[in-house]
C-alpha cells in the first residue's frame, strides 16, 4: 500500500498510514478509545480537546454523520485515527460522511494504520505525544517539531463559554447553575432539562459570589478536558458552594471536587477511554457499564485524610469512580452519567441529585 501520511511519536515510533479529513499537521497527545460507535460525540466532546483519538475497532464511518448527536460546538478530538474508514456510509439517519464532518471541523484524520500494534504500545508504555505528518517529513525533523511545540495547560480556557447563558423549561421545577469546564449540551444539560430543572450555564471562573446571585437550587461541576491541578482556583469557589447548596460532579468535576476536599489526582498510565467499563456501586452492589473519558484520578489512599467516602470503584483497576462527603449532600463520579453515547446504568444518578434539590425550590 502507498501511504502519504504517519503519525509520530514522542519516542520516534512511526505508524504509516493515509490521511482524510484535514490535511493540518498536528501534535497531541495520542489515546486510545474502546467504543465500537461514538466517533461522532468523540469529535464534538470537549474532554477531548488536544487530544488524537484512535479508534481500537476496525472500521469507523460506516454509519456516517447525523444531525442530532454532536455534543458541543466548542472543543472536541484534535484527531482521529483508525485502522479502516468507511467511505460510504449506511444508516437512515446519515446526512454526510465522516471525512466531510472532519473537513468541515478542520480535524486531521488518519487512516490505514495498525492500530493494534498503536494501541499494544500505548498499553505497555502509556499514552505519549505524537505529531501526524506528511508522509515526506522525515522522522527526525519531526520530533524536532514535536520538541519545539509549545506545553497547552489551558485545556479548561479554551472550551468553557466566556458567558453565562441560561437554558429554560416550561415547567421548572429547580434552578440548576453548571460550572462549564467544557460541558456537553447534549449530555449533562440535556439531563437537567429533561427533568425540569432551568439551567444557567456559567464559566469556568465564576466566584461564588456569582453564583450565589443567581439563587441556584443546587451546582453542578461539569466534565472537561485536561489536568485538573491547572485550574486550582476553582478549588476555593467549590469549597464554599458545597457547604450552601447541593452539589453533583462529573468527570473533571469529580476531580475537582475530590481537590478541593484534601484529596489528590495523578495522571493514569493509559487512562480510561471507552463506553463499557465496569463499575461497583458500594451502596446497592451493582455493576454499572459506563462510558469514561479521562486520563487522571483521584488518588484512592488520599481519601482517608479528607471528609470524603467513596461511593464507586472500578472493577478492572480498583481506580476511585465516586466519592460523597460525609456532612453535606455532595458527590461526585468519574464515569459520564448521561446516555451519550454510552450505557443507560448509571441514569439514576442524576435523580438522586435532583432529589437532593427538594428543600430550596425556585419560584
Amino acid at each position: 500500500m502507498n501511504y502519504n501520511r504517519k503519525l509520530v511519536l514522542a519516542d520516534g515510533t512511526a505508524f504509516l498510514g493515509n490521511g482524510f479529513g484535514s490535511n493540518e499537521e498536528v501534535i497531541c497527545e495520542v489515546i486510545f478509545h474502546t467504543g465500537m460507535t461514538g466517533y461522532q460525540e468523540i469529535l464534538t466532546d470537549p474532554s477531548y480537546y488536544n487530544q488524537m483519538v484512535m479508534m481500537t475497532y476496525p472500521m469507523i464511518g460506516n454509519y456516517g454523520i447525523n444531525n442530532d448527536d454532536s455534543q458541543s460546538s466548542i472543543g472536541g478530538a484534535s484527531a482521529l485515527i483508525v485502522k479502516e474508514y468507511c467511505e460510504v456510509p449506511s444508516n437512515w439517519r446519515s446526512v454526510k460522511t465522516l471525512d466531510e464532518f472532519l473537513k468541515e471541523r478542520n480535524t486531521t484524520g488518519l487512516c490505514d494504520v495498525d492500530t493494534r500494534a498503536l494501541t499494544i504500545k500505548l498499553r505497555s508504555e502509556g499514552t505519549v505525544m505524537g505529531i501526524i505528518v506528511d508522509i515526506n517529513v522525515s522522522d527526525g525533523d519531526a520530533i524536532v517539531k514535536l520538541n519545539s511545540a509549545p506545553t497547552i495547560n489551558d485545556h479548561v480556557k479554551q472550551v468553557s463559554p466566556t458567558e453565562s447563558y441560561k437554558i429554560p423549561v416550561k415547567n421548572k421545577k429547580f434552578r440548576v447553575v453548571l460550572m462549564s469546564f467544557g460541558a456537553k449540551v447534549e449530555g449533562l444539560i440535556n439531563e437537567l432539562v429533561n427533568r425540569d430543572c432551568e439551567v444557567i450555564v456559567v464559566p469556568y471562573n465564576a466566584s461564588a459570589e456569582d453564583i450565589e446571585a443567581l439563587s441556584p437550587d443546587g451546582v453542578m461541576l461539569s466534565n472537561g478536558p485536561g489536568n485538573p491541578k491547572d485550574i486550582s482556583e476553582v478549588l476555593p469557589v467549590i469549597r464554599e458552594l458545597q457547604i450552601k447548596y447541593p452539589l453533583f460532579g462529573v468527570c473533571l468535576g469529580h476531580q475537582l471536587f475530590a481537590l478541593a476536599n484534601g484529596a489528590t489526582t495523578s495522571k493514569m498510565k493509559f487512562g480510561h477511554h471507552g463506553e463499557n467499563i465496569p463499575v461497583k456501586d458500594i451502596a446497592t452492589g451493582r455493576t454499572l457499564i459506563t462510558s469514561q473519558n479521562h486520563s487522571y484520578q483521584v488518588d484512592a489512599d488520599s481519601l482517608a485524610r479528607t471528609a470524603l467516602e467513596l461511593t464507586h470503584y472500578a472493577i478492572n483497576d480498583d481506580t476511585v469512580q465516586g466519592v460523597k462527603h460525609k456532612h453535606h449532600p455532595v458527590f461526585s463520579v468519574q464515569f459520564l452519567p448521561e446516555v451519550h453515547v454510552g450505557p443507560q446504568d448509571s441514569e439514576y444518578l442524576f435523580d438522586q441529585f435532583i432529589a437532593s434539590l427538594g428543600g430550596n425550590k425556585n419560584a
